[in-house]
Parts: structure tokens; C-alpha cells; sequence
């Protein structure tokens, strides 16, 4: 049965599993329901009822998983973690990417609509919250003072980009780019319809070129599933409840 207590709840979603295990650890409390064949675990967090989740890859699965935790879960926040490609020259493997900004980069119903923008919602760019995001660029400095963080704007779309050609075009198209994944653009779409405040936060696994697949597995077992436990334990115990 979705909550019904009126009880302010965090969404929390991974994008890897091992993300995932990383946070569900930090929880003593978590007990597990399935709704849509995904399975959401409902647990306390530094002080926070928190309800943490798999995104599913690619911008459909992101916008299923988002309508759940809204409809369902009755969340009122939601902080999105994973990897991304390094796309803009100053950011490299191991830095993380506050967004500030997102956008599809192959939402493309040109001459109708200009490129990148949503047709008949008059935008291209969805931003995120900014009093979350500004305790999220806190919270990575604070968790993780060896890395660098980075803030500004996240492209998402089907296709795990690979190729430095396509990384190269990706540049010079959208030439404030900071990262490219495939979901935070389609959360940011369904906050944006229901007024859900969103954070994100990518770590970057690759640049996004010709090598972008070696050793990411590992990357994301060594790297980003403790980068994103740190950094959603720091969010939360900074973040005011509700």
C-alpha cells in the first residue's frame, strides 16, 4: 500500500546497483516493496524517511521510476546519483558533477519546435532546485575533499555515448556541457510537471570516448557506489527536514 501518513519522504535513486547497495547498507530499517517490477525500499536516513530506488536505464525507465515514488510514495524530494561522461575539456575521470541544468540531447522536433526543446512546454533546459543543490555542492566537498566538483549543465539521452566523435559533436553543440548520461533530464522533465524538487549528482566514470567502456564495472565498484553512499549521507544530515 503507497504511505498514507503524510510523512515528508526523500527519494533516493541510484542508477547502478552497486549504488544502490551502497546507500540500502547505510540503512537499518529498510523494507522492500515492488511496484512496476521495480523494488523500493523504505527506511530512515540520518533523520530523513527516505525512499531509495533504481532509476532503470535511459530516459523512459527514469520517468516510470520518478512517477512511482510521486503517485505512489508521495515524496516530496528527490536526489538522483550515478555516472556520467565527462564532456566539457576541464573535467575528468573521478571528478563529480553537481547539475545544475539538464537537458535531452536527442529531443530533436525541428522545424516545429527548436532543437533540444520539449515540445509545447517551451523549454530545452529544466533546472534543478537550488537549495538543494546547493547543500549537494556542500555536502561532495565535504564528503569528498580529494575530488573536484564541478556545477552546471548535465545532457541525457538513449544512447551511452562512446565514441570521441560522438563525444566531440556533443561539445560542440551543447558547448556548456559538463557531463552526458541517459536519465537526469527525463526525472528533471516529471519534477518539472509535478513541482518536485530535484538534485543531481554524477560521478565520472569515462570521457565519454573511444575507452569509455574499460574497466567501468570496476570503476563503479572502487569509485562511484562509495562516492554516492558518502555524498547522500553528507546531503542528508545537511539538508533541513521538512
Amino acid at each position: 500500500m503507497p504511505p498514507s501518513d503524510g510523512v515528508p519522504r526523500i527519494a533516493l535513486i541510484g542508477a547502478m546497483q552497486e549504488e544502490l547497495s551502497a546507500v540500502l547498507a547505510l540503512m537499518s530499517d529498510a523494507s522492500c516493496e515492488t511496484v512496476a517490477g521495480r523494488q523500493f525500499w523504505q527506511g530512515h536516513l540520518n533523520g530523513h524517511a527516505v525512499v531509495a530506488v533504481l532509476s532503470g536505464i535511459g530516459k523512459v525507465a527514469a520517468a516510470i521510476t520518478a512517477t512511482v515514488l510521486i503517485e505512489k510514495f508521495q515524496v516530496h524530494r528527490i536526489l538522483f546519483t550515478g555516472v556520467a561522461g565527462g564532456l566539457a575539456p576541464h573535467v575528468k575521470v573521478g571528478d563529480v558533477v553537481v547539475g545544475k541544468e539538464l537537458l535531452q540531447h536527442d529531443m530533436n522536433a525541428s522545424p516545429l519546435f527548436p532543437p533540444y526543446e520539449v515540445p509545447l512546454l517551451g523549454r530545452a533546459r529544466f533546472q534543478t532546485d537550488d537549495v538543494m543543490t546547493q547543500c549537494l555542492i556542500e555536502s561532495a566537498a565535504l564528503a569528498l575533499p580529494h575530488a573536484q566538483v564541478h556545477t552546471g549543465l548535465i545532457i541525457s539521452g538513449d544512447q551511452f555515448v562512446s565514441s570521441a566523435s560522438e563525444s566531440q559533436r556533443l561539445q560542440s553543440d551543447i558547448v556548456d556541457a559538463l557531463a552526458v548520461e541517459m536519465e537526469g533530464a527525463a526525472l528533471a522533465q516529471v519534477c518539472h510537471a509535478y513541482g518536485i524538487p530535484l538534485a543531481v549528482v554524477r560521478t565520472l566514470s569515462d570521457r565519454a570516448d573511444d575507452d569509455a567502456h574499460t574497466d567501468f564495472v570496476q570503476f563503479v565498484k572502487a569509485v562511484a557506489s562509495p562516492y554516492s553512499a558518502a555524498i547522500v549521507s553528507a546531503f542528508l544530515k545537511r539538508l533541513p527536514t521538512a
